[in-house]
């Protein structure tokens, strides 16, 4: 599906902003439901850090989607875009005494702990409460997904999730405990995967850990949580506008063997959101070096961080050029950093002062990440359905 900019919309608003195509954001979920729900109990929740846009939620919500939060601040952002408590599952390292009261109280579906100490915490406020909450524990699966190491999450040396040599320690903890209820297993090995060798090998050692805690404490519990994943194609947008869901939900329902009756959970973000949100921005000026030239546009990194974090590539669309020849340029933004940069070396139709530009597959982690470095407004975000 081609994303079809409003050209003339975006002469009146004032760059640089978040446009997102709501039109394939809803076929993108309604194919990633369309696909789970081929499996019996097969359960698809949205990773809100990805995009947290309360008009991006709301459309999220209408799909049935539950929600993945890793913050207190996720929670209630899922919370009022209408997103059932029920479905709502609370990750993340550093779940504070007060993100876990307010979680508590909106009577969430499940913690996802990371920590011995983390779930002394929740035991201590659900006590307060008389209540009984609902955990899981995140294992890491030391599988090395082959994607950038800044978001590997699998590893035994990565800050999350609990080893399998501390498992039966934390098992044994929660399972004396009076207000915990462990209820799942939790795994996440990464994001921005497009090999499914890598999902294969989480199976592999969720099956492994499976049938160990069967055969040693007869323990088969309930839920399955095997996170997300999924990657984009970042270099062709519209040819690939929406991720094969169907090979993704396939791979672990040919490979992971669960248990009868247990529930498989999902914590999708990057492959639901990233095609339909773009970053436009206007060409301030056109500067020729001695070697280089610079389209210096009104977006920076701090619109957009991912590249100067990642030396992530994000295809470029000049929206106003049409016939022009092509030229190399480095497209920067106005940031006093060098690592302001949107790309280098890229091939553009000859680009000209107040050409509006499209930086493409930034519907995920684009808005989310923006900061106020240099002081700088924060970027709007508008829905196609407002323009």
């Amino acid at each position: 599906m081609k994303t079809l900019f409003p050209l003339k919309a975006f002469n009146n608003i004032e760059t640089p902003f978040y446009f997102y195509d709501t039109e394939l954001l809803r076929e993108t979920l309604s194919v990633a439901q369309n696909e789970a729900a081929k499996y019996d109990g097969f359960h698809v929740h949205y990773a809100v850090k990805a995009n947290f846009n309360p008009g991006l939620l709301q459309i999220v919500q209408r799909s049935g989607m539950g929600a993945d939060c890793v913050s207190g601040g996720e929670v209630q952002a899922a919370l009022a875009a209408g997103i059932p408590a029920s479905k709502i599952v609370f990750a993340g390292v550093g779940k504070t005494d007060k993100e876990i009261a307010a979680s508590l109280d909106a009577g969430i579906f499940c913690f996802n702990i990371e920590s011995v100490p983390e779930a002394a915490a929740i035991e201590a406020l659900a006590a307060e409460r008389s209540m009984i909450a609902s955990v899981a524990i995140r294992v890491n699966p030391n599988v090395a997904a082959h994607t950038h190491s800044n978001i590997t999450t699998g590893l035994a040396e990565n800050k999350f999730g609990i080893n399998y040599e501390q498992l039966d320690e934390v098992i044994d903890f929660i399972e004396a405990q009076n207000h915990l209820s462990l209820i799942g297993l939790h795994f996440h090995i990464g994001s921005q995967i497009l090999a499914m060798d890598d999902f294969i090998a989480l199976c592999g050692r969720v099956n492994e850990l499976q049938a160990m805690l069967n055969e040693k404490r007869g323990l088969i519990l309930p839920h399955i949580n095997v996170g997300g994943g999924l990657g984009i194609r970042y270099d062709a947008p519209d040819e690939y506008s929406i991720p094969d869901f169907a090979r993704y939900f396939a791979t672990y329902s040919k490979h992971l063997k669960l248990f009868p009756g247990q529930q498989l959970h999902f914590e999708l973000g990057r492959s639901l959101v990233a095609q339909c949100g773009s970053l436009i921005t206007r060409v301030i000026y056109v500067k020729h070096g001695t070697c280089k030239r610079f389209v210096i546009v009104d977006a920076g990194m701090n619109d957009l961080v991912r590249p100067a974090l990642y030396e992530a590539y994000h295809r470029i669309d000049n929206l106003t050029a049409e016939d022009r020849p092509d030229e190399i340029y480095d497209v920067v933004g106005p940031i006093c950093e060098s690592s302001d940069v949107f790309c280098k070396d890229r091939k553009l139709p000859q680009t000209e002062r107040g050409d509006i530009l499209a930086i493409r597959s930034a519907g995920a982690y684009g808005e989310a990440m923006a900061f106020g470095y240099n002081c700088r407004t924060l970027p709007k975000g508008y829905l196609s359905d407002d323009l």
